[in-house]
Order: C-alpha cells, then structure tokens, then sequence
C-alpha cells in the first residue's frame, strides 16, 4: 500500500522536494476520488484546498450565459489545481468539474498557509513551483485566444 509521502514525492509538482518538506506538506495532505461529473469546486465557493492530480482530468469551466459551464482549459495527472486558498478573499474562480475517474492529494490551504508563514524557506519554494504553473496556465490562455481570435498580420 503507497503511503500519502510516496505519493506526494512521486508527484511531478513536488518532485525534488527533500524529505522534511514532503513530511510538512504530507501533514496537510490527505488522499481524494472524484468520479465524472462530481463537481470538486464551484465558483463563489470558499477556497480551502488545492489539489495534485495523480489520476483522471479536470475541466476548470467559466459560466457563460446562455451556454452554461465552458471548459477553458483541463489539468490532468502530475498537474495541480486551485490556487485562490492562497490569496483573500480564498473564494474560487472557477468550477472544476471532473471528466473522468480522478483521484488527487488535497492540501488543506490554512495548513499549508501556517507551514510558509512558520518556515519562509518552504514558503518560497511552495511559490517557485507555483509560479512556474501560473506562467504554464497564462502561456496557454494566451494560445487559446490567438486560437479562437486568429492571428492578424
């Protein structure tokens, strides 16, 4: 049986971690399923998690009027998902609506907020890694757009 640590350490977001930081992150981690269709947050809600996929996919929907929950972008296996726990008013953005089986580590936000508040080393490499999916997902927001506007000479 894979133990919450050898999970975590497995995850390509935490790979490279050493081993106290994976224990520190491990004490707010505990192991989720979601099956197609569950609803793993909805726009408004409180944001209190973010979530390592390990298994399955995820579309993060916006609500258009008129057309209900638009898909703009999917995170899949070795991503992360949810950042809003990180920022006030820690309310979601978006839905995350499950596409198929997914199973995750969820990290309880206020437990991890704690940690990098006590030790700012691990702080700093929790936002490295952050950063680096932050830039990703605005790189492909950005291809989305010359996609569905065209580019212009």
């Amino acid at each position: 049986m894979e133990t919450l640590e050898g999970l975590l350490a497995e995850h390509e977001f935490f790979r490279g971690l050493g081993p106290e930081d994976v224990a520190l992150f491990t004490e707010c981690a505990s192991n989720v399923r979601f099956e197609a269709g569950d609803y793993i947050f909805r726009e408004g809600q409180p944001a209190d998690r973010f979530y390592a996929v390990r298994h399955g996919r995820v579309a993060l929907e916006v609500y258009v009027p008129g057309r209900g929950g638009v898909a703009i972008q999917t995170v899949g296996p070795g991503e992360v998902l949810g950042w809003s726990w990180l920022f006030p008013p820690y309310q979601w953005h978006f839905d995350a609506r499950v596409l198929e089986l997914t199973r995750a580590l969820a990290f309880d936000g206020t437990c991890i907020r704690t940690k990098c508040e006590t030790d700012h080393r691990l702080g700093y490499e929790l936002m490295k890694r952050l950063a680096l999916v932050f830039t990703q997902r605005l790189e492909a927001s950005r291809l989305q757009l010359l996609d569905v506007y065209g580019r212009t000479a």
